[in-house]
């Protein structure tokens, strides 16, 4: 399939999708959310992707969502919400990767502002370059996060942070973003996506029904009571008493060799 708004890169244990709207600073249009949509459902069910880079180019990674889609028509609010709610690609995007199995990991060189934070805080793994710029601004524009960020970004950084940065549109350079623990990594400016791949490919080694039971269990207990998410990690943690893949990584333990995961 041919893409307008993305490029795609396969390589060894994962997919590179990097945003191409570089005249728009690579803003998020529909178009743009129905392609790596599209990408994300494909690699989702292939065993030989560990998990998916989305990345921008040097100067943003995203800059939000691209307003010409907010054109509404007199008398068609409603229609928009409706939308908005149930078909929206962009907004359809955003809870994908809400649900998604595989680790994401968002790489953000130059400006990730509005939606762009937004679609980088739904990543499991944020790594930044020191030219990072992060904000949420649109409070400022008499608008308010759409995209998650009254939720996504508290959960990361506490809410009184959160709430400062929303409430001012303060945007964090990649320093603070570090100290506050809203980025895994700061690179040097332009060599993030070089230490994500290095993320990449020590995810690549693991098992990966272990990295996606892993996952759900992280994300769904971080809502949870404590002994409801431990009941829950347990559970998961049984299943894989069946899997080949738990057989193969003791049996490669004990041989001192490299495992041979199949993801089953």
């Amino acid at each position: 399939m041919s893409y307008e708004d993305i490029e795609i890169e396969r390589r060894e244990g994962w997919v590179e999708i990097t945003l191409n709207r570089p005249t728009k600073m690579n803003t998020l249009r529909d178009q743009t959310a129905t392609e790596i949509a599209t990408v994300l459902a494909e690699v989702e069910q292939d065993r030989s992707v560990s998990c998916v880079l989305i990345q921008g180019n040097e100067k943003a990674f995203c800059a939000g969502i691209d307003t010409s889609g907010f054109t509404i028509e007199a008398h068609q609010y409603f229609d928009f919400y409706r939308r908005r709610r149930t078909a929206r690609p962009v907004n359809q995007l955003f809870r994908q990767l809400q649900r998604y199995s595989k680790p994401v990991i968002s790489v953000i060189e130059g400006y990730a502002l509005g939606g762009g934070l937004e679609l980088a805080l739904l990543g499991d793994l944020l790594v930044a370059g020191e030219n990072a710029r992060l904000g949420l601004p649109e409070a400022r524009l008499g608008m308010m996060p759409g995209g998650g960020g009254t939720a996504t970004l508290p959960r990361r950084i506490g809410a009184a942070l959160a709430k400062e940065m929303i409430w001012t549109g303060r945007r964090l350079n990649a320093r603070e973003a570090l100290e506050y623990r809203l980025v895994n990594h700061v690179t040097e400016a332009g060599a993030a996506l070089d230490k994500t791949r290095e993320l990449a490919a020590g995810i690549a080694a693991a098992a990966p029904l272990s990295v996606m039971f892993s996952k759900l269990a992280i994300d769904q207990g971080l809502d949870q009571p404590l002994p409801q998410a431990m009941d829950a990690e347990g559970d998961l943690s049984f299943m894989l008493y069946f899997s080949h893949d738990r057989d193969e990584g003791l049996a490669a333990f004990g041989a001192k060799r490299s495992p041979s995961f199949r993801g089953e």
